[in-house]
């Protein structure tokens, strides 16, 4: 089923290491591929490494990569943190607050050169992004469309209807949801997959195979979406 992309998404997960980078990249490259200019952003990151004098994190660097245009780091990323830590633990690390208008700034110059925002988000849906600032209160400052990446392991099905309820609970729009098969060993994967598609309230806009180097440009094509401008 295919969805009608606006011009913005917030991509979450049912957990962390779901494959919401992997999908969050290959949603640019099948948006790229329907001529529109698209870019990502990873708001807040944690577990950086220091590049050349500043911090970079591998999900916002990868998300970069897959842009098109090439946004600046900085506005891709507002926070780098080092810690490879929960976000407000993270940010209490490096001695700083996450806070709502930088994030709010940087989106307003993404948004300013391209067609779509793919912002990608921290860990699963209920993972803070400081002590008086979670995910959905971002998701409503953007007024975003949600789509959930649902890790196919065992206990995806308990995850992922929680997630959705979450977010329905929060105010927030599921818009879709991607599978993305993080345990290539997994039991009674097309039954999950179904079972999945009967429960979850809003359509699946893909399926994303395991592979030990998946490569976002070519799964685009395993990815359903709409033209809307």
């Amino acid at each position: 089923m295919d969805l009608a992309i606006p011009d913005r998404c917030y991509v979450t997960g049912t957990d962390t290491g779901a494959g919401k980078t992997l999908a969050s990249c290959s949603l640019l490259h099948a948006l790229r591929a329907r001529g529109r200019r698209a870019v990502g952003m990873k708001p807040v990151a944690s577990g950086c490494e220091r590049v050349e004098g500043t911090w970079r994190n591998a999900d916002a660097l990868a998300l970069q990569a897959a842009s098109d245009p090439r946004p600046d780091y900085a506005d891709l990323n507002p926070y780098a943190l080092p810690e490879p830590l929960a976000p407000e633990l993270a940010a209490r690390a490096a001695g700083i607050e996450v806070a709502l208008p930088p994030l709010l700034e940087a989106f307003a110059r993404l948004r300013a050169q391209a067609d779509v925002v793919v912002v990608e988000g921290v860990g699963g849906w209920a993972a803070p992004l400081a002590g008086d600032l979670d995910q959905a209160d971002l998701v409503r400052a953007l007024q975003a469309p949600v789509v959930l990446v649902v890790g196919l392991r065992l206990g995806c099905l308990n995850h992922a209807r929680l997630t959705a309820a979450a977010i329905a609970a929060d105010g927030c729009e599921l818009a879709g949801w991607i599978a993305s098969e993080v345990d290539p060993d997994m039991a009674c994967r097309e039954e999950n997959l179904a079972l999945l598609a009967q429960r979850l309230p809003a359509p699946c806009l893909g399926h994303l195979p395991y592979s030990p180097d998946p490569q976002p440009a070519a799964l685009a094509s395993r990815l359903a979406l709409g033209a809307r401008a």
